[in-house]
């Protein structure tokens, strides 16, 4: 096959491009220009996507003897990406970057324009699997679950999996891969694994939303309305947080109080006890279908539900249904017209609107929907 090796300056999309051509595989190797005004250097592992990055991928190729060439995608990511990460934060929402990247830039954008010029597949260093069967191109979990990223590639489509290959997904270990890497003479074997939001390098998520964000004066409430105290803009604040609420008076129990969620029409915060964040049944209208279900989604059906990822799947029950209208709130996107509803069997916590949540039937990946609303496991939840 001619394969476009998507070569970030990492060691496993280094080892993938190297297997690819192994293979027997027509190999071209190419770097994502993603930041319109990239650093030069990573400041330790913070951050992907720099100059560093491309000088790194480039001499991989070079070893590796194929081509490489550094494509501009920094228009459509800013616009797909970066923009998204501020609207969601905007609607009270807490987005994933990295899965909407895959979704719009690394599997679409990308995607489209290697079958533009005449390439079979996109390689990449993911660990995750493709199998063809009776049903069609399914995505599954890779062998090893310690470094399964099935997760954040839960928003491709069927016919992008057809043209998708990772050689990574039969590795057992990163520590495999890097042992490899040194065998073939990869200089970057032992560079660190980059983390935090390649747009937002020093990791500073509020400071950033701050400078590209207007932040508007509201107030702190619990959950029957009462007002307990005010803070200087929502999008500071996220599901789960504790410290730093101007909280004006202690709760009638004593006891700390969380953010529950976040209200962006009445640009309110609400606070409540621990437990409510204990979470039943989270719900969703942005959904995408990985593969044919083979069953009648409008119908309960059992599954597995991930909601970040490297967390545990949690057992659930989910659904398809229509959106009533008489009942539709703030939370729900204005353009949806139905929802993914999930309950699991024990509650999940840590859980905010924004986030993905990924099905599982087994070890295959169903689908994937942006979590709306979250829901407490106490009658007076919100």
């Amino acid at each position: 096959m001619k394969i476009l090796a998507a070569m970030s300056g990492g060691v496993d999309s280094a080892v993938a491009a190297a297997r690819a051509k192994e293979a027997g595989h027509d190999v071209v190797g190419v770097h994502l220009a993603l930041s319109r005004m990239p650093g030069t250097l990573r400041t330790g592992s913070r951050g992907c996507c720099t100059v560093e990055d491309a000088m790194d991928a480039r001499r991989v190729a070079n070893l590796l003897d194929i081509p490489f060439y550094v494509w501009d995608f920094s228009e459509r990511f800013k616009a797909d990406v970066v923009d998204d990460f501020v609207a969601e934060y905007e609607a009270g929402r807490t987005p994933n970057p990295c899965l909407r990247c895959n979704e719009k830039i690394k599997f679409e954008a990308l995607l489209d324009k290697a079958i533009a010029l005449g390439f079979d597949a996109v390689a990449t260093g993911h660990y995750a699997n493709v199998l063809e069967t009776e049903n069609g191109i399914e995505l599954h979990r890779a062998s090893a679950e310690a470094k399964d990223q099935s997760y954040v590639l839960g928003v491709l489509t069927q016919n992008q999996l057809r043209h998708c290959y990772f050689p990574l997904g039969d590795t057992p270990s990163k520590t495999l891969v890097r042992q490899e890497a040194a065998e073939r003479g990869i200089q970057i074997a032992q560079k660190p694994d980059s983390y935090d939001i390649c747009f937002i390098p020093e990791g500073d998520t509020r400071a950033w939303l701050d400078e590209h964000m207007h932040r508007e004066p509201g107030d702190i409430v619990d959950q029957d309305g009462n007002v307990v105290g005010g803070h200087d803009g929502a999008q500071g604040y996220t599901v789960g947080q504790r410290r730093g609420l101007a909280i004006g008076r202690p709760a009638p129990d004593g006891k700390p109080r969380y953010v529950l969620s976040i209200r962006p029409v009445s640009n309110q915060v609400v606070v409540g006890p621990k437990e409510a964040l204990n979470v039943a049944t989270i719900a969703g209208g942005r959904y995408s279908l990985t593969s044919e279900p083979g069953f009648d989604l409008a119908s309960p059906f059992r599954c597995e539900v991930q909601i970040r990822a490297h967390a545990d799947p949690a057992p659930a029950t989910a659904q398809l249904i229509e959106i009533n209208e008489a009942e539709r709130t703030e939370n729900h996107r204005a353009e949806a017209t139905h929802e993914i509803v999930v309950t699991v069997d024990e509650p999940l916590t840590g859980v905010a609107p924004g986030q993905s949540a990924v099905l599982y039937i087994g070890t295959r990946v169903l689908g994937q929907f942006t979590i709306d609303r979250a829901i407490s496991r106490r009658p007076s939840g919100f």
